[in-house]
């Protein structure tokens, strides 16, 4: 068989049976799911994509905004932009809405309820923008290497992660965790930094570097944070219940108080406190709360594990 024969079609690849095997596959699945008759769709991650893109220009128009806006035009082109992507973002909190429900068609309770998750995530916007102006500040002042707030804005995957992060978690908290999380996963596949949008995140949080930083879904971070890559704050186990499932929404991930620096590759695990003002020092693996003001390193945890035999 030449490649002219191939590509004018003479070659029996056994599509239809392909097709028919993946059919049935796709039923059985929807089956055991309850959705064999017409699914109702997902939110669009490329329809998310454009509508975080546009309100970072909302958030920055001077930065993040169209390259030739003025000063007379700023105020114009965020209400325009604005009324555009509330009303993406509306059609997609609806498709989460109806996915939940199962239904064909969203009835009028589930329609106010995507109307009013957009209009109180709205409100919020002016708080999300505060929130980031701290957070860009403070890594402007903890990295000797960044030369503006300018700089950090645009060019730091930190910052990129945690302006979708205080977005998505708005939406969290909203009742739309679906296209929050599907937020948060845009963040994670462009910097690396894996943050579920259920973590609560204070003031002035700083992540340097960044790539494999995971904060998890039942995280609580206080004030002037500052993280290093590869940083985890995870689940020491998981629960099941007496079916053997998963327990899902109990509190797992640590608390993480003011102050407090967490350098490169630190593992922290379970329901536990870094008290305020301490440093972890890197490649640190803590599962056991820490008082104020402490200092963490490897040969300080060493100590700890074979004192008196332990841990041997």
């Amino acid at each position: 068989m030449s490649i002219i024969e191939v590509l004018n079609g003479q070659y029996d690849w056994g599509i239809d049976s392909l097709v028919g095997q993946l059919r049935e596959l796709r039923l059985q699945s929807l089956e055991t799911r309850s959705r064999r008759n017409n699914p109702p769709k997902l939110p669009s991650k490329k329809e998310l994509q454009v509508i975080l893109d546009g309100l970072g220009g909302v958030l920055f128009p001077n930065r993040l905004g169209l390259p030739d806006l003025n000063d007379e035009g700023i105020d114009y082109f965020v209400g325009h932009t604005l009324e555009t992507l509330l009303r993406k973002l509306y059609k997609q909190v609806s498709r989460e809405l109806q996915f939940v429900s199962g239904l064909q068609e969203l009835d009028e309770a589930d329609y106010e309820q995507a109307i009013h998750i957009v209009r109180e995530f709205a409100t919020q916007l002016p708080i999300v923008r505060k929130l980031l102006d701290t957070d860009i500040q403070a890594a402007f002042e903890g990295d000797p290497a960044a030369s503006s707030p300018d700089e950090v804005l645009v060019c730091y995957p930190g910052i990129t992660a945690i302006i979708h992060h205080r977005l998505a978690h708005v939406l969290y908290q909203l009742g739309s965790p679906l296209v929050a999380r599907i937020i948060s996963e845009i963040a994670h596949s462009a910097t690396g930094i894996d943050i579920h949008p259920g973590a609560q995140i204070g003031e002035s949080f700083f992540i340097d570097h960044g790539t494999g930083v995971v904060i998890g879904e039942t995280a609580v971070i206080g004030r002037h944070v500052r993280v290093y890559q590869a940083v985890t704050l995870g689940a020491k186990r998981f629960e099941k219940d007496s079916n053997g499932l998963l327990v899902k929404g109990n509190a797992r991930h640590p608390i993480v108080e003011d102050d407090v620096v967490i350098y490169a590759g630190a593992t922290i695990l379970g329901r536990i406190t870094i008290g305020r003002g301490s440093t972890i020092g890197g490649n640190v693996w803590l599962t056991h709360n820490v008082s104020p003001g402490s200092n963490i390193t490897q040969a300080h945890v060493r100590n700890e594990l074979f004192l008196d035999g332990a841990g041997i």
